[in-house]
């Protein structure tokens, strides 16, 4: 079959509708076995447990066309396993490692046609997700649960591409400490949408979140880690119980050791450090890492050694190995790619 017709240099980041998506339901306590569906609408109780109490947790992850013409994934196993401490977190199921790989694999298996082309700068972009879905009206986990799996063509999160992008330091808290801020529920996400909406109608790109605890040290944004760069090219990268562990991120550090041979070093990052870094950047897997140029700190502006219009160097060469890696034009250490046949 031919690729589809679509634009693929054009598209932005939304939904797409594809031809198919995985569907696995839990009830009796046990998954069944699963399937490919085309019907892309979801049925459930006006009661269940996701509209109520937002019982649901979910991951991102992508589908490429390498340099060789190859389809593949990165590290979808890792997204197996934060989605199963996500899980664990919200007493919900666990749906298994190895199932979750295979739902990734006959996904992209039933929609190649909507793997972009190599050079097209999009790709297919994969959510698994897993919610309550029977009827909850006290308080309690549901009963019985689905998990699917679909998959939308994408183009670069952040509009305008790969360019400096202006941030603000939050007034608002994206996690609580021992609360969900290192699970990927979408509870977080919520509680997100009213602190990026208002940064957008201010003229800023996204928000600096900093620990509620204290406000004096530097988590994350609403989705994407940090990455910083000092004067002597070392990449830090802040640490804390309430932030989400970043598979793009724990592969930039790797990248940033054993491929380009900078130190690295994950630490907690006290906000007023922030002006002795050179660079920043924002990573994850929509974005894959994104130049700062600009902190704003309440109209005191933070810039960057390159300013908020060219991206940092460092933070270029990081970029330009990581996506390497992923279009096979670097071999990868063993295990990132996964191959769709």
């Amino acid at each position: 079959m031919a690729k589809k017709d679509i634009d693929w240099s054009n598209i932005g980041f939304g939904y797409m509708e594809t031809d198919k998506r995985y569907v696995s339901n839990y009830k009796d306590g046990a998954w069944d076995a699963g399937a490919l569906v085309e019907d892309s609408t979801v049925t459930i109780s006006e009661c269940a447990c996701v509209l109520q109490y937002a019982q649901t947790i979910f991951e991102g992850l992508k589908a490429y066309t390498t340099v060789d013409g190859r389809v593949v994934c990165f590290r979808p196993d890792l997204n197996a396993e934060r989605m199963v401490d996500s899980a664990k977190r919200l007493e919900m199921p666990v749906f298994p490692k190895e199932r979750f790989v295979d739902a990734v694999v006959q996904t992209v298996q039933a929609n190649i046609d909507y793997v972009p082309p190599y050079g097209s700068g999009a790709t297919l972009y994969l959510r698994p997700y897993m919610f309550g879905s029977d009827a909850v009206i006290g308080v309690k986990p549901a009963n019985e649960y689905q998990f699917r799996l679909f998959a939308t063509p994408v183009g670069p999160y952040f509009k305008g591409g790969v360019k400096p992008i202006t941030i603000r330091v939050s007034d608002f808290d994206r996690a609580a400490p021992n609360g969900t801020g290192h699970i990927k529920a979408g509870l977080n996400y919520a509680m997100s949408l009213h602190a990026i909406v208002d940064a957008h109608a201010k003229g800023f790109d996204e928000n600096m979140y900093l620990d509620a605890a204290t406000r004096t040290k530097v988590e994350e944004t609403g989705g994407a880690n940090f990455l910083f760069v000092t004067k002597d090219n070392k990449i830090v990268t802040p640490k804390s119980d309430s932030i989400l562990p970043s598979i793009t991120r724990r592969s930039l550090m790797t990248v940033a050791k054993d491929y380009l041979g900078l130190e690295v070093e994950e630490r907690e990052v006290f906000f007023e450090e922030v002006p002795e870094f050179v660079e920043c950047g924002l990573c994850g897997t929509a974005a894959v890492i994104s130049p700062v140029g600009c902190v704003n700190d309440h109209g005191k502006e933070i810039k960057f050694a390159n300013g908020c219009t060219e991206i940092g160097p460092v933070i270029s060469k990081l970029r330009e190995t990581l996506t390497g890696i992923q279009m096979g034009q670097i071999d990868a250490p063993e295990g990132w790619i996964k191959e769709i046949k």
